[in-house]
């Protein structure tokens, strides 16, 4: 399944996506997508409905955060040996975790907007690995039983912030609306293999990031297990798993970064794509 939010900030509406590709409503049927819907026992009884019966969602939506209520997202840094090698850092002998804060969380096609003053704003894809099971210890064989499903991560990053601030990375990483999710929520029996994913990014056009998910240094599975013995991971937590070479920091031979009225587009194969339009600090584009 392709499951999904839809609509204004405020005013979200659960949805999927049928195998036609319409958007069909679930608010007949829950609420909203939220944490408790994430399990098997829950995805089953969603599997289990004719997306013939549910109302059709006509003309263009706003896309919102795949989940209502998502905990916390761990994201896992230099993940990727040859974006570690462009990073002028050393490929980790363990996963290197950081968080990036809720508020930081937005609709994968909402605007971006850049904190106040900055000069070194940056994109990653990534994917994202969405809990559906609360994991706690879990051995890496089992690891994968955990995952409700998949989506694509932009996790944007302030690299003067993160790196020449002092401190630990988060200032750099949980700016407000540097955190897109989306477009919607696959679930894990739709992604057999999480290891072999095409991924992409461009700006203005330009391909800066071209990769796989096979080159991942730790895998899903072992992320999942590693994190797992940290933090207990709760339903609706997601784990945004790193990024391929092309970032703007790593670019040659001057790095390229985000200016206002530049646009991202982004995407995993079988994930969906994010398009966002990038602009300067404006709170009122965060609050609206």
């Amino acid at each position: 399944m392709k499951l999904l939010r839809y609509g204004p900030k405020g005013n979200e509406k659960p949805g999927l996506f049928d195998a036609n590709g319409v958007l069909r409503d679930l608010s007949g049927v829950l609420p909203d997508l939220t944490s408790a819907h994430l399990g098997r026992a829950a995805l089953d009884k969603l599997a289990s409905i004719d997306p013939a019966g549910l109302p059709a969602v006509e003309g263009p939506v706003r896309m919102a955060p795949i989940v209502a209520d998502i905990g916390k997202m761990i994201c896992v840094g230099l993940n990727y040996s040859d974006h570690a090698a462009e990073s002028g850092m050393a490929v980790p002998s363990e996963p290197v975790l950081f968080t990036k804060a809720t508020s930081a969380i937005i609709g994968c096609n909402d605007a971006v907007v850049m904190p106040r003053d900055s000069v070194k704003s940056d994109w990653e894809v990534e994917l994202g690995v969405v809990i559906g099971t609360r994991a706690r210890y879990v051995d890496e064989d089992s690891a994968l039983d955990y995952v409700a499903g998949y989506c694509v991560v932009n996790d944007l990053s302030e690299r003067e912030y993160q790196l020449e601030r002092g401190g630990q990375w988060d200032k750099g990483k949980g700016c407000d609306t540097f955190g897109p999710v989306g477009p919607w929520l696959v679930t894990a029996d739709e992604v057999p293999d999480p290891q072999n994913l095409d991924m992409w990014l461009e700006v203005n056009g330009k391909r800066y990031q071209s990769g796989n998910t096979r080159t991942m240094v730790f895998t899903v599975a072992q992320l999942v297990s590693y994190i797992s013995r940290f933090m207990t991971l709760n339903p609706g937590d997601v784990i945004s798993t790193g990024t391929p070479p092309g970032v703007g920091l790593g670019q040659k031979p001057e790095p390229v970064y985000l200016r206002a009225g530049d646009r991202m587009a982004l995407g995993i194969a079988g994930l969906g794509q994010q398009n966002q339009t990038v602009h300067a600090w404006n709170p009122e584009l965060i609050d609206g």
